[in-house]
């Protein structure tokens, strides 16, 4: 399980970053900067780095620092990691991004004052994942000043996942186990009508355990039209009889998975990786989650073509 979650923790993502041309004063223009951001880091946490490359070409003023991609301004409270998995259905290396010091966009986007906004957002974001996994958030509340400090230096010294684990482990938010998949996979059951599947326990008699797509299908069931367990059964038996959609490691329940609009999910994504939807979601979540213990899904659906009529 620690080679996983190491993997998440020094994952990381190569930027292209550009100054807003609006805000460049000298000639010849800037080059753009190139910076390796933390998947799991913010990109507020990158302006002391790229700052001193534009500083000498930027006008007077006030620096309220934001990004952009594609003129779309990016929410600095989410981690960089996550807006990349978002944005980039297709993977972009180098990602090239905009930087703005000037003009923040406070119609759009909400304040932020540096490190320390970054730093609040983050420790919210832990009590609400508190309050989900234990009904109150009296664990993080009560962190001691020192433990505080350690487990945000952590997080934006990325790659220190012991320190993280040391600290972490101490709000007692715990691990998914198999019980938990147990509750999931019978809620989940509960939502087909398919409890005579079931043992008392719970679990599926067929020893089936809770995976991530039934995570997914719990979470998007308007693309997953209802069939009982023997309807999928079967229907993943004629499948392998038929012609396959290419596809890159997506599992074949969800290339034939369709809304009553023919949208199909195209993929899933997970801290920039495409597991397979059969792994069990207990492990999903106990190596996958960010640092706040939220974990991210990122769902991409393939919409059809439309067809424009012609004027013949």
């Amino acid at each position: 399980m620690m080679e996983a979650r190491k993997y998440v923790w020094e994952g990381a993502i190569p930027l292209q970053i550009h100054l807003h041309e609006s805000e460049v004063t000298t000639l010849p223009p800037p080059l753009p900067a190139l910076i390796l951001a933390p998947r799991i880091g913010y990109l507020p946490l990158l302006v002391p780095h790229i700052k001193p490359h534009f500083s000498s070409t930027l006008p007077p003023g006030i620096d309220t620092v934001w990004f952009d991609y594609k003129g779309l301004p990016l929410k600095w409270y989410i981690p960089t990691g996550i807006l990349f998995d978002l944005l980039c259905a297709e993977p972009e290396r180098p990602w090239n991004l905009t930087v703005h010091f000037r003009g923040y966009p406070g119609n759009i986007l909400i304040p932020c004052e540096g490190e320390d906004s970054v730093k609040w957002s983050f420790i919210n974001s832990l009590k609400e994942a508190a309050y989900i996994i234990n009904g109150n958030c009296k664990s993080v509340m009560n962190m001691s000043q020192p433990d505080q400090v350690e487990l945000w230096r952590s997080v934006i010294n990325a790659g220190n996942l012991e320190a993280y684990i040391r600290v972490s482990s101490k709000l007692k938010l715990g691990t998914v186990g198999d019980e938990y998949a147990a509750d999931l996979y019978s809620s989940s059951l509960n939502s087909r009508q398919s409890i005579g599947d079931t043992d008392s326990t719970g679990q599926v008699k067929t020893g089936k355990c809770f995976t991530l797509l039934d995570a997914v299908k719990s979470l998007l069931p308007e693309y997953f039209p209802y069939k009982s367990l023997n309807n999928e059964e079967s229907s993943r038996e004629e499948d392998k009889d038929e012609e396959k959609v290419p596809s890159e490691n997506l599992s074949e329940h969800v290339e034939s998975c369709y809304s009553s609009d023919d949208a199909e999910v195209k993929l899933v994504r997970i801290q920039g990786i495409e597991p397979k939807l059969e792994i069990p979601f207990s492990w999903v979540v106990n190596n996958l989650v960010n640092p706040e213990h939220f974990l991210h899904l990122c769902v991409c659906l393939k919409l059809p073509q439309v067809k424009i009529p012609s004027d013949t």
